[in-house]
């Protein structure tokens, strides 16, 4: 039982991060209609900006710095350079951000060096958020923070005792993720900014008639979006690890959340991040065959069908291509994505 639910939190807060930086990518797309190719090597930027700062002011002034430098070089982007590209459509957009993920990535390297960095996390989540005690006598029992040896210490050696601590880092991060969601519907839906940013979007004259700087939005909508990147980065940076190579890692994963969720959609992004992440947590957990469930099952197999080394791959060797199977049924059965409301 514990292994499921530690699995299913660990689904949760990988998914999460997903979201964290999808929404980003979501917000950009959905407002201004720019797949930024770029927006993981903000996050990449955000977690080196966040590791620099944090030797200078500490980690919780780094994690609120990093986002608003990672905002304002996106704003800078998108004025000087998107911006020129914008009115010739989708292809120069893309290879433009497609230029700059490139170039952020040499950079890094050069400033930061091409190995990974030792960015830790501030004392107060270097523990255990919880600990779960699974006794085969007593059953499960759950403990804030750290648990003592003695409880994870069985008296009798016939008593099975597992002790599952669950790191404060990931609950932060979770926690974090779902202020997130709420901050940003919220934004959206029920404020003033939320209403002139998606008439922008969707009747730009009519908003620049009414005296709204239409460019000035677009400029602070991306630069709201790589600043959800950056804190992201912070966040993910300290509880995983910061190195060049983080990017690439789950660049075209958000590409699958955005793609899957629904184009433009939030709450797609959110349904899309959880479910990817809790089947991939899951897929790699489980070390399990095709051979191993037919001898489970009793079937007797060929010495070609044992000796298949397709039959022997586990679910833990394919779960880095389940995300993108995800992506290939959705394209083919529902093009839109789950909550999406446009097609491509």
């Amino acid at each position: 039982m514990e292994f499921f639910i530690i699995s299913m939190l660990n689904g949760l807060s990988y998914g999460l991060l997903l979201f964290m930086l999808s929404s980003g990518l979501t917000l950009i797309f959905s407002m201004m209609g720019v797949l930024n190719f770029a927006h993981a090597s903000f996050y990449m930027i955000g977690a080196y900006i966040g590791y620099s700062l944090m030797g200078i002011v500490g980690f919780w002034p780094a994690l609120v710095m990093a986002p608003l430098c990672v905002g304002a070089l996106g704003a800078l982007f998108e004025r000087i350079s998107l911006r020129k590209v914008h009115p010739f459509g989708h292809v120069p957009e893309l290879l433009v951000t497609f230029g700059l993920s490139y170039v952020v990535l040499e950079l890094v390297q050069l400033i930061w060096g091409r190995t990974a960095v030792e960015f830790t996390p501030p004392e107060l989540l270097r523990g255990s958020a919880f600990t779960l005690i699974n006794h085969s006598v007593d059953g499960l029992r759950l403990v804030w923070g750290a648990a003592s040896p003695d409880l994870c210490t069985a008296a009798d050696a016939a008593v099975r005792l597992v002790c599952s601590p669950f790191p404060a880092t990931r609950a932060f991060m979770m926690l974090i993720a779902l202020m997130m969601l709420v901050s940003l519907w919220l934004l959206l839906t029920r404020t003033r900014i939320g209403l002139v940013i998606q008439a922008a979007l969707t009747h730009p004259e009519m908003a620049e008639a009414l005296g709204h700087n239409v460019p000035r939005v677009f400029m602070l909508v991306f630069g709201a979006g790589t600043g959800l990147a950056g804190l992201a980065g912070v966040i993910g940076g300290s509880t995983f690890v910061t190195e060049p190579a983080m990017a690439a890692t789950v660049g075209s994963v958000i590409f699958v959340v955005v793609v899957v969720g629904g184009m433009g959609s939030l709450s797609g992004a959110f349904l899309a991040s959880v479910l990817i992440g809790v089947i991939q947590t899951f897929a790699v957990a489980i070390d399990y065959s095709f051979l191993a469930f037919a001898r489970d099952m009793g079937w007797q197999l060929s010495a070609a069908a044992l000796d298949n080394s397709f039959a022997k791959l586990t679910v833990s060797q394919v779960a880095p291509i389940l995300p993108y199977l995800f992506l290939v049924l959705i394209l083919i059965f529902r093009p839109k994505g789950l909550l999406g409301t446009r097609e491509g």
